[in-house]
C-alpha cells in the first residue's frame, strides 16, 4: 500500500502539469506500492478537442502521436524503476460516442489495463468547467434528465469496453449542488445506477474510490456513500485512485481516505499487478491497519 491506477502528467495531458517521470519519483518518495500511468487516450475529431488555449493548437493527429510517445516513455519507466515501484501502463478512455469502442479495442492491445471513464454527456464535456456543465444541463432540460443520460451513456461504455477499473463512477455530481446530487436517489435514476453496478460486478470490474472529488469541494469521494453501500451489497470490489494531474497531486487527499473507508465499512482494497504476461487483481484485506496511513503526515 498505497495504490493508484488513475494518473496524468502535463507532459502528456494538456490540462495537467509537470513531467511523467516526476510523477513516478513522487509516488516512490511517498511509498506507493503500485502506480498506474493512465494518460488520456486521444480524441479523433477536431470538434472533440477541449476549449482550452493549449489544446487549440492540437489536432487529432498530434494527440495520437503524443499518446504513442507516452506509451513508449511509460514502458521505459517501468523498466527503469523496477524494484522500486510496481508500475503499470494503462489509459483513461473516452467514450464520446459509440464509435469510440473501435478506437478503444485498437488501443487496448497496447496497454496493461484501461480506466473506463465518461467525461461527456451528449458530446459535451461535463467536467471541464461549470459553464460546460450548465450547457449540458440546458441541453437535457433538468437535472434528472442529465443524470439519466450520463448513466445511460456510461452503460453503453461499460458494455462495449468492460474496463478493468471504472473511473469516477458518479462524476455527474461534479458541479451539482448538494441538493441536486440527491437526484441520484430518484427511482428512475437509481435504477440506472443499479443496472450499471450489477453489470460491472458481473464482468469483474473494480470500482475506484477517487479522491479528486474532494478537490472539487464535494462531501464524498467518487463514488458517494449510497452507491458504495449498494456496491458492497452486490459483492463489488474497490481500488484507490488519486486522479493525479501532476507530481504534487500524487496521493491527493489520501489523508482523507482512511476515515472515508472506515465510514463506509471498507476493509479490503483490490490492486492490479503483473504476473508473467497477465494483469491480475489481488486483495489487500487489511487496508485500514496498513502502516502507510501513519506516513502521510511526513509527505
Amino acid at each position: 500500500m498505497p495504490y493508484s491506477y488513475h494518473s496524468h502528467s502535463g507532459q502528456y495531458c494538456h490540462h495537467g502539469y509537470g513531467q511523467l517521470e516526476d510523477v513516478v519519483k513522487e509516488a516512490i518518495r511517498k511509498g506507493f506500492h503500485a502506480y498506474g500511468l493512465s494518460e488520456h487516450m486521444p480524441r479523433f475529431s477536431d470538434s472533440e478537442l477541449y476549449p482550452e488555449e493549449i489544446e487549440a493548437k492540437c489536432t487529432p493527429e498530434t494527440l495520437n502521436t503524443l499518446f504513442n510517445h507516452f506509451q513508449s516513455h511509460a514502458r521505459q519507466l517501468v523498466d527503469q524503476y523496477a524494484g522500486q515501484i510496481d508500475l503499470l501502463v494503462g489509459t483513461e478512455i473516452e467514450f464520446i460516442h459509440t464509435k469510440y469502442a473501435d478506437h478503444i479495442r485498437h488501443i487496448r492491445s497496447k496497454v496493461d489495463y484501461v480506466v473506463g471513464s465518461l467525461h461527456h454527456v451528449g458530446t459535451i464535456p461535463i467536467d471541464f468547467s461549470p459553464e460546460l456543465y450548465k450547457k449540458a444541463l440546458e441541453k437535457y432540460g433538468d437535472m434528472p434528465s442529465l443524470f439519466g443520460a450520463y448513466f445511460d451513456e456510461q452503460y453503453d461504455m461499460l458494455k462495449a469496453v468492460q474496463p478493468e477499473v471504472v473511473g469516477h463512477f458518479d462524476l455527474v455530481r461534479i458541479f451539482a449542488s448538494t441538493e441536486e446530487q440527491q437526484t441520484l436517489n430518484q427511482p428512475e435514476i437509481w435504477n440506472k445506477v443499479v443496472r450499471n453496478i450489477d453489470f460491472i460486478v458481473e464482468y469483474g470490474g473494480v470500482f475506484e474510490i477517487n479522491s479528486r472529488a474532494w478537490k472539487k469541494g464535494l462531501r464524498d469521494a467518487y463514488p458517494c456513500r449510497d452507491i458504495i453501500k449498494y456496491i458492497q451489497e452486490k459483492g463489488g470490489r474497490f481500488t484507490l485512485s488519486d486522479d493525479c494531474h501532476g507530481p504534487n497531486d500524487v496521493g491527493l487527499f489520501y489523508e482523507n481516505l482512511k476515515d472515508y473507508l472506515k465510514s463506509t465499512d471498507i476493509h479490503t482494497i483490490h490492486y492490479l499487478t503483473r504476473e508473467g504476461d497477465k494483469i491480475v487483481i489481488k486483495a489487500n484485506d487489511n487496508i485500514l491497519n496498513d502502516p502507510f496511513w501513519d506516513n502521510i503526515t511526513n509527505w
